[in-house]
């Protein structure tokens, strides 16, 4: 019954508590891939963007990001990196994006209000063109 204790309180203590839990929605009106090869889709083209990004309910700006992703695998995945600003601080993520399905991505760092923060960030495409995307912010400092 000891060992059962000790492993559920490491469990627990092992196991971070979401802090804080955010949600916007990302416009991607700026996307632009830069090829490197001479098809459409090649690995190591570059995607960059600087969008702007709305509260949860998709009406007022709250925000803006500003990133990039390299092509790593064609028609099928890229890994980036990226800075959300919001008028209390920003937040860094990097990870992988897929061409199809939901991702997640590390939170890495932040700044004001997020100093410290990790976690992750649940990325989900809005529509099939790509021309929206939530980002759910589970955070922990």
């Amino acid at each position: 019954m000891k060992k059962f204790l000790i492993a559920a309180a490491a469990l627990l203590i092992a196991t971070p508590a979401f802090a804080e839990q955010l949600y916007v929605i990302e416009h991607a009106a700026t996307d632009a891939t830069a090829s490197v090869g001479k098809t459409r889709d090649n690995r190591g083209d570059i995607l960059t963007f600087a969008n702007p990004v709305f509260d949860a309910t998709n009406k007022k700006q709250v925000g803006a990001d500003n990133g990039f992703c390299i092509r790593t695998v064609a028609g099928a995945a890229y890994e980036c990196i990226w800075t959300l600003k919001l008028a209390d601080g920003q937040i860094t993520s990097e990870g992988p994006f897929h061409d199809a399905g939901d991702t997640t991505m590390a939170v890495t760092g932040g700044t004001g209000k997020f100093i410290g923060a990790k976690g992750e960030m649940l990325l989900h495409a809005r529509d099939a063109k790509g021309s929206a995307y939530d980002f759910k912010y589970m955070l922990v400092k």
